[in-house]
């Protein structure tokens, strides 16, 4: 059960950052621009939690999961703060 609930987590961050960049290309609003690079950053998490856990368990890729979710969340709060001045 565990290995179907993190494919799904990892394809429903990737459509997440599909729909939000898709967004952004019709409607030029730059948040969505970085949500969509938030997301990009979580879907790189995901899929890194797929590869650690399920394909090759004996790799240790806690570190690289961590810094991918860290990095898209730091991007996503940078840019609140950049477009609420």
């Amino acid at each position: 059960m565990g290995p179907a609930v993190y494919c799904l987590s990892a394809l429903t961050s990737l459509a997440c950052m599909i729909l939000l960049l898709r967004a952004y290309t019709r409607t030029k609003s730059r948040i969505l621009m970085w949500s969509g690079a938030c997301f990009l950053g979580l879907a790189v998490n995901n899929v890194l939690l797929v590869v650690d856990l399920v394909l090759v368990p004996e790799v240790e890729l806690q570190t690289a999961r961590l810094l991918a979710a860290a990095v898209g969340l730091l991007v996503l709060a940078a840019a609140l703060i950049w477009e609420s001045v």
